[in-house]
């Protein structure tokens, strides 16, 4: 397995959350941002990091997956952090910094956008880990079937969604298989300045823009010359059964926005 990204891919343990219903699993995670955009004290926050940590345990994959997981967007957590560190001026002033002064409210709710942002992309982690892409897609096409009434079709937008998902660990794989070429060739990424690191991620963006154009002019002749049909009529393999574990699996989202907003 490719551990630069994690995301995106399943990792089976045959844990009872990989035996519920997709439906459940993705209505979960919207209950789930819902919880999370209602916290807003440090109580609700602690209690969302236990709950997760507890539904990521009883999966039964290592919690290490889920910290490399997240590892990916930690520029982007330290960004976020700076910016509401540096713009909110509200509160008990900390330090000053010449024309820059920090205030107390600008280092909570910094604090709090990070581990917003770390929780949810943790446990958008547990969904793909616990279902594979296929049954991933038959959850949203379900949750989405009252759409076809409106005469908007749910299996555009679920296919979309499942290329997608599949297409980035290729696209990766490709990036690493350009990079080790041209360090081959002499041009080794690691032992260049910073400036040259940023010049030559920028000439790999064109062949790997163009190897994903040609995967995907494949895949359309691929589908085309099998037979593929938008919205055409489909067995399954394997039906959308709802249990109680389902029912228990929601429940415990309510009532976790609940507590939430209550804390």
């Amino acid at each position: 397995m490719n551990e630069r990204l994690l995301l995106g891919r399943s990792i089976e343990t045959g844990s009872w959350v990989h035996k519920l219903d997709p439906r459940s699993k993705l209505i979960g995670m919207l209950l789930y941002v819902v919880a999370i955009l209602m916290s807003r004290s440090w109580p609700a926050m602690a209690l969302l990091a236990l709950f997760s940590v507890t539904v990521a345990a009883s999966t039964r994959i290592p919690l290490k997956y889920y910290l490399k997981a997240t590892k990916p967007l930690r520029y982007l957590m330290l960004f976020i952090f700076i910016v509401q560190l540096l713009s909110v001026k509200e509160g008990e002033v900390w330090l000053t910094l010449g024309s820059y002064s920090l205030h107390e409210e600008g280092l909570r709710l910094g604090a709090f956008a990070v581990i917003r942002t770390f929780l949810l992309v943790a446990f958008t982690a547990l969904l793909t880990f616990t279902t594979t892409p296929a049954r991933l897609n038959q959850g949203m096409e379900g949750i989405l079937s009252p759409l076809r009434f409106t005469g908007l079709s749910p299996g555009r937008f679920t296919l979309m969604v499942s290329l997608a998902l599949r297409f980035i660990p290729t696209i990766l794989d490709e990036a690493q298989i350009i990079l080790k070429a041209q360090a081959s060739r002499g041009a080794d990424l690691s032992e260049l300045p910073l400036k040259e690191k940023g010049r030559m991620l920028v000439t790999l963006l064109v062949p790997v823009i163009a190897g994903a154009f040609r995967r995907a002019q494949d895949l359309v002749y691929s589908m085309e010359a099998r037979g593929f049909q938008m919205d055409a009529p489909r067995s399954r393999y394997r039906r959308l059964r709802w249990g109680w574990a389902d029912t228990f699996f929601i429940a415990m989202f309510v009532m976790l926005g609940f507590a939430a907003a209550i804390l």
